[in-house]
């Protein structure tokens, strides 16, 4: 454990700046309209077994308007074209996904440990981690995100005794 936070209180200064300004998007992110959450929202679904850049991408060519009115077809076509593997599973989700696209005013006044059960019992193609991602994003920090990355990195400094395959939900309800 010390040597982690010793790892941690080595970052650059350039890098703790980063981490930083990253950290204040998040927390802006409250303030954005209806749209951009679902937007988000829809990136959580992409990056679900993919790459962020993908998904990043994919969110960059279709914008909020893109999520909430192309067509399954026009969906589909996008997320192939940036090479997805998913894309008729992340279309259709997307799709679904519709249903809540005020997912801003419907999270609203829930606690986060209520936002991300509600997320992950509705929103079609969200785990746990995603759905943490997802609130994380938002400006909601209280729940880890735990990926593998993590789960090892707690393995090596013994903050855990062994690592769980898979993550459950339970993993996550500690």
């Amino acid at each position: 454990m010390k040597e982690l936070i010793k790892r941690i209180n080595g970052i650059d200064k350039n890098t703790k700046a980063l981490i930083q300004q990253r950290l204040n998007e998040f927390k802006s992110f409250k303030d954005k309209n209806s749209e951009e959450w679902f937007s988000e929202l829809c990136f959580c679904i992409l990056t679900a077994n993919s790459r962020a850049k993908t998904a990043i991408n994919i969110q960059n060519e279709l914008g909020p308007n893109g999520f909430i009115n192309k067509k399954q077809s026009e969906l589909v076509e996008t997320i192939k074209r940036n090479k997805h593997r998913f894309h008729n599973n992340k279309a259709k989700y997307i799709l679904e996904a519709r249903k809540y696209k005020d997912i801003r005013s419907i999270i609203e006044g829930k606690s986060e440990t209520e936002a991300r059960a509600w997320i992950v019992a509705n929103i079609k193609g969200l785990g746990y981690k995603e759905a943490s991602h997802f609130l994380r994003n938002t400006g909601h920090f209280k729940l880890a995100i735990l990926d593998r990355h993590i789960i090892n990195l707690m393995f090596e400094h013994n903050l855990i005794n062994s690592i769980p395959k898979p993550i459950k939900k339970s993993d996550y309800l500690l």
